[in-house]
């Protein structure tokens, strides 16, 4: 796929899947800002990968379950980038626990960043997209959103909110 020229923020981006992700986006030839809220060496490690292939990477520590930090991002991006083209939220936690044991700390993390978080980031590049008259939104979830798993009823409502988000 060509992304030459395009933007793209990656929610979760400085481990894992997210990481694998805006590597790809980036070899593909978009600029990548990538979110992450505690692993600020991997990010910039990320980000350096991505500048080797000659493309611009942006780190910014921000909260995908706080609304004014998910807009503060989206505003760095336009602000550095000019534009955004492309969002993919992949940010996610387990908080795993079977339902009568779960506190409600774990209920309310999972929900905030599994799902919340992606309708913080949703909701700041929306207007930006329409605006523009086009954009790509890609919402990481997982199988568990569409059956469950046991000891994780917080995660998979929250993936399977995603789908409905979605």
């Amino acid at each position: 796929m060509d992304l030459e020229g395009k933007n793209a923020i990656v929610t979760g981006a400085s481990l894992g899947i997210g990481s694998a992700i805006a590597l790809d986006l980036a070899k593909n030839g978009a600029n990548v800002a990538i979110n992450y809220r505690k692993h600020d060496t991997e990010a910039n490690a990320i980000c350096g990968q991505i500048a080797a292939m000659g493309r611009r990477g942006l780190a910014i520590r921000a909260d995908v379950a706080n609304f004014k930090d998910a807009q503060a991002m989206v505003e760095t991006v336009v602000k550095e980038f000019g534009r955004v083209d492309i969002l993919v939220n992949n940010a996610g936690v387990n908080r795993d626990a079977v339902i009568w044991k779960m506190t409600e700390e774990q209920w309310d993390e999972a929900l905030a960043i599994n799902l919340k978080g992606y309708f913080n980031y949703i909701r700041h590049v929306a207007p930006l997209f329409r605006e523009q008259g086009s954009g790509k939104i890609v919402n990481v979830t997982s199988i568990n959103g569409l059956r469950g798993k046991f000891g994780q009823s917080n995660y998979t409502a929250a993936k399977a909110g995603i789908i409905g988000l979605t």
